[in-house]
Protein backbone atom coordinates (compact mmCIF):
# COMPACT_ATOMS: atom_id res chain seq x y z
CA UNK A 1 0.00 0.00 0.00
CA UNK A 2 1.38 3.40 -0.97
CA UNK A 3 2.08 5.64 2.02
CA UNK A 4 2.81 9.34 1.72
CA UNK A 5 2.97 12.41 3.90
CA UNK A 6 1.82 15.93 3.16
CA UNK A 7 1.68 19.10 5.24
CA UNK A 8 -1.17 19.06 7.74
CA UNK A 9 -3.95 21.49 6.77
CA UNK A 10 -6.82 23.15 8.55
CA UNK A 11 -9.40 21.01 6.73
CA UNK A 12 -7.90 17.92 8.42
CA UNK A 13 -9.62 19.00 11.64
CA UNK A 14 -12.90 17.62 10.27
CA UNK A 15 -11.36 14.13 10.44
CA UNK A 16 -8.81 14.30 13.23
CA UNK A 17 -11.14 15.60 15.95
CA UNK A 18 -12.81 12.16 16.08
CA UNK A 19 -9.45 10.47 16.66
CA UNK A 20 -8.86 12.68 19.69
CA UNK A 21 -12.06 11.35 21.24
CA UNK A 22 -11.11 7.69 20.80
CA UNK A 23 -9.41 6.34 23.95
CA UNK A 24 -7.92 3.39 22.01
CA UNK A 25 -5.80 5.82 19.99
CA UNK A 26 -4.27 7.29 23.16
CA UNK A 27 -3.80 4.03 25.09
CA UNK A 28 0.00 4.19 24.99
CA UNK A 29 0.53 7.93 25.13
CA UNK A 30 1.01 10.22 28.08
CA UNK A 31 -1.02 12.98 26.47
CA UNK A 32 -4.71 12.52 25.92
CA UNK A 33 -7.53 15.03 25.82
CA UNK A 34 -9.17 15.73 29.17
CA UNK A 35 -12.53 16.55 27.55
CA UNK A 36 -14.45 15.82 24.37
CA UNK A 37 -12.91 17.56 21.39
CA UNK A 38 -15.20 19.28 18.89
CA UNK A 39 -14.32 20.04 15.24
CA UNK A 40 -14.04 23.73 16.19
CA UNK A 41 -11.60 22.97 19.01
CA UNK A 42 -9.50 20.81 16.69
CA UNK A 43 -9.45 23.53 14.02
CA UNK A 44 -8.29 26.09 16.59
CA UNK A 45 -5.57 23.68 17.74
CA UNK A 46 -4.40 22.99 14.17
CA UNK A 47 -4.21 26.70 13.39
CA UNK A 48 -2.12 27.25 16.51
CA UNK A 49 0.38 24.43 15.90
CA UNK A 50 0.77 25.20 12.20
CA UNK A 51 1.93 28.69 13.15
CA UNK A 52 4.76 27.41 15.35
CA UNK A 53 8.12 27.97 13.63
CA UNK A 54 9.84 25.09 15.45
CA UNK A 55 7.38 22.39 14.31
CA UNK A 56 6.57 20.53 11.10
CA UNK A 57 3.18 18.79 11.05
CA UNK A 58 2.24 16.14 8.48
CA UNK A 59 -0.82 14.17 7.50
CA UNK A 60 -0.16 10.47 6.93
CA UNK A 61 -2.01 9.34 3.79
CA UNK A 62 -2.49 5.99 2.04
CA UNK A 63 -3.34 4.88 -1.46
CA UNK A 64 -3.61 6.74 -4.71
CA UNK A 65 -6.54 8.70 -3.29
CA UNK A 66 -4.32 10.03 -0.47
CA UNK A 67 -6.75 8.95 2.29
CA UNK A 68 -5.86 10.81 5.50
CA UNK A 69 -5.26 8.19 8.22
CA UNK A 70 -2.98 9.76 10.83
CA UNK A 71 -0.58 12.48 11.93
CA UNK A 72 3.18 12.70 12.25
CA UNK A 73 5.20 15.65 13.45
CA UNK A 74 8.60 16.98 14.28
CA UNK A 75 8.52 19.28 17.31
CA UNK A 76 11.11 21.26 19.25
CA UNK A 77 13.12 21.61 16.05
CA UNK A 78 16.57 23.08 16.60
CA UNK A 79 19.38 23.44 14.04
CA UNK A 80 20.52 19.88 14.79
CA UNK A 81 17.63 17.84 16.23
CA UNK A 82 13.88 17.42 16.70
CA UNK A 83 11.41 15.24 18.58
CA UNK A 84 9.23 12.85 16.53
CA UNK A 85 5.60 11.94 17.18
CA UNK A 86 3.18 9.79 15.18
CA UNK A 87 -0.19 8.16 15.46
CA UNK A 88 -2.43 6.36 13.04
CA UNK A 89 -5.98 7.49 13.79
CA UNK A 90 -7.87 5.13 11.50
CA UNK A 91 -7.73 1.89 13.44
CA UNK A 92 -8.32 -0.32 10.39
CA UNK A 93 -4.82 0.69 9.29
CA UNK A 94 -3.10 -0.37 12.52
CA UNK A 95 -0.59 -3.19 12.13
CA UNK A 96 -0.22 -2.74 8.37
CA UNK A 97 3.17 -0.98 8.29
CA UNK A 98 1.66 2.45 7.62
CA UNK A 99 3.30 4.01 10.68
CA UNK A 100 6.66 2.48 9.83
CA UNK A 101 6.64 3.85 6.30
CA UNK A 102 5.39 7.27 7.46
CA UNK A 103 8.19 7.34 10.04
CA UNK A 104 10.74 6.67 7.28
CA UNK A 105 9.30 9.51 5.20
CA UNK A 106 9.40 11.98 8.10
CA UNK A 107 13.00 10.94 8.86
CA UNK A 108 13.89 11.50 5.20
CA UNK A 109 12.43 15.01 5.48
CA UNK A 110 14.24 15.63 8.78
CA UNK A 111 17.64 14.51 7.57
CA UNK A 112 17.64 15.53 3.92
CA UNK A 113 15.40 18.62 3.80
CA UNK A 114 15.86 20.09 7.29
CA UNK A 115 19.39 18.61 7.48
CA UNK A 116 19.02 17.63 11.12
CA UNK A 117 21.59 15.31 12.65
CA UNK A 118 19.33 13.59 15.15
CA UNK A 119 15.65 12.79 15.74
CA UNK A 120 14.47 11.41 19.05
CA UNK A 121 11.18 10.13 20.42
CA UNK A 122 9.60 8.91 23.62
CA UNK A 123 7.58 5.70 23.59
CA UNK A 124 5.85 3.61 26.23
CA UNK A 125 7.90 0.43 26.64
CA UNK A 126 4.71 -1.66 26.63
CA UNK A 127 3.95 -0.48 23.09
CA UNK A 128 6.08 -3.31 21.69
CA UNK A 129 4.83 -2.95 18.11
CA UNK A 130 5.83 0.72 18.03
CA UNK A 131 9.28 0.00 19.48
CA UNK A 132 9.85 -2.65 16.79
CA UNK A 133 8.67 -0.28 14.04
CA UNK A 134 10.97 2.48 15.29
CA UNK A 135 13.91 0.07 15.37
CA UNK A 136 13.17 -0.89 11.72
CA UNK A 137 13.48 2.81 10.87
CA UNK A 138 16.88 3.16 12.55
CA UNK A 139 15.95 4.34 16.04
CA UNK A 140 17.80 2.81 18.96
CA UNK A 141 17.07 2.97 22.68
CA UNK A 142 19.32 5.61 24.23
CA UNK A 143 17.68 6.10 27.65
CA UNK A 144 14.94 4.74 29.90
CA UNK A 145 12.80 6.41 32.52
CA UNK A 146 10.14 4.32 34.22
CA UNK A 147 7.77 3.09 31.53
CA UNK A 148 9.22 5.44 28.91
CA UNK A 149 11.95 4.62 26.42
CA UNK A 150 13.86 7.38 24.65
CA UNK A 151 14.92 6.33 21.18
CA UNK A 152 17.21 8.21 18.81
CA UNK A 153 17.87 8.05 15.06
CA UNK A 154 21.03 9.60 13.66
CA UNK A 155 21.13 11.31 10.28
CA UNK A 156 23.77 10.62 7.65
CA UNK A 157 27.16 12.21 8.12
CA UNK A 158 26.76 13.86 4.71
CA UNK A 159 23.16 14.92 3.91
CA UNK A 160 21.93 13.74 0.50
CA UNK A 161 19.70 15.73 -1.78
CA UNK A 162 16.15 14.50 -2.42
CA UNK A 163 15.47 12.97 -5.80
CA UNK A 164 12.29 13.34 -7.82
CA UNK A 165 10.90 10.00 -6.62
CA UNK A 166 10.42 11.12 -3.02
CA UNK A 167 6.87 10.93 -1.74
CA UNK A 168 7.43 13.42 1.06
CA UNK A 169 6.18 16.99 1.28
CA UNK A 170 7.82 19.96 -0.28
CA UNK A 171 9.43 22.24 2.28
Amino acid sequence: MRVSIRPLRESDALTSYAWRNDPDIWRYTGKRPDREITPEMELEWIRKVLARPDEKRFAVCVGDEMEYVGNAQLTDISPTQAQFHIFIGKKEYHGKGIGTEATRLVLLHAFEVLQLRQVYLKVNRSNVAAVRAYEKCGFRITAESGSTLIMTAEGPAEPKSLDSTSRGPAS
